[in-house]
C-alpha cells in the first residue's frame, strides 16, 4: 500500500487548485465521514452561495478534477473577555472583534487514504482569502470555527494544532462544538483556561 502524500504549502500546488463552488460542480459524488457534510455540499452549498449568506470553495485534484474536500466561509465577529483582548494587545472598549469563520470543513474519504495535511492546507487558505481578499476592503482580525466534537473527538487537537484556541466567552460543558480564534496577524504566547489561568499555547501552522 502505497503511503499517504503529506501535502504542504511548498507542494500543494502541484496537486490540488482551490476554486470556488459553481452550479455544475461535481458535488455528488463528495463523500466524507460526516454525511450531514456532504450532504450540505450536494443540497444547500450552492443555494447558501447565491443567498450571500456562505461561499464555499473546492479543493479539487489538479489530475482529474475529484473534489478533495471543501471549505465554507462566512462573516463573523467573536466575542472576547477583557483578559482574552489583552492576550491579543485589543484594548478597544467594544466586546466583539471582527472575523471571518470556517463555517464548514470536510476531507473526502479517498482523500484522507491519499493524502496527510488537507485541512491544514484549507485552514492555510481561509488565513490568506481573509488577509489578503477581505482585509484590504473589510476588517477581519481573526480567523474562527465551531470544532465539532460530536462527530469527531480528536478535532480539537487538530484546530488546537493549527494556533485555535478556545474562546472562553462560550466555553462550558455539555457542548457539540467549541467556538475557536485564531489570530491571523499576532500570536499571543499564551492563551486562558476556562477558569481564567494562564496557559501555554501551541505553536502555530504559521
Amino acid at each position: 500500500m502505497n503511503m499517504p502524500v503529506t501535502i504542504t504549502e511548498d507542494n500543494a500546488e502541484h496537486y490540488f487548485r482551490l476554486e470556488l463552488l459553481v452550479a455544475d460542480a461535481p458535488v455528488e459524488v463528495f463523500r466524507c465521514t460526516v454525511p450531514e457534510y456532504a450532504a450540505y455540499l450536494r443540497e444547500e452549498a450552492f443555494r447558501a452561495q447565491t443567498d450571500h449568506v456562505a461561499t464555499t470553495w473546492l479543493l479539487r485534484e489538479e489530475v482529474d478534477g475529484e473534489i478533495a474536500a471543501y471549505m465554507s466561509l462566512v462573516a463573523d465577529a467573536v466575542r472576547l473577555s477583557n483578559a482574552e483582548k489583552e492576550l491579543h494587545k485589543l484594548r478597544y472598549p467594544f466586546k466583539t472583534i471582527p472575523a471571518m469563520k470556517i463555517a464548514k470543513l470536510a476531507v473526502g474519504e479517498m482523500s484522507r487514504h491519499r493524502y496527510c495535511g488537507i485541512g491544514t492546507h484549507l485552514i492555510y487558505q481561509a488565513g490568506q482569502i481573509a488577509r489578503y481578499n477581505i482585509n484590504p476592503y473589510c476588517a477581519a482580525r481573526f480567523l474562527t470555527v465551531d470544532a465539532d466534537i460530536e462527530h469527531d473527538a480528536g478535532v480539537l487537537a487538530f484546530y488546537q494544532k493549527n494556533g485555535f484556541v478556545p474562546n472562553i466567552e462560550f466555553s462550558g460543558k455539555h457542548r457539540k462544538t467549541i467556538s475557536m480564534r485564531l489570530d491571523l496577524y499576532r500570536q499571543p504566547v499564551h492563551t486562558l483556561s476556562s477558569t481564567g489561568n494562564s496557559v501555554h499555547l501551541p505553536n502555530s501552522f504559521m
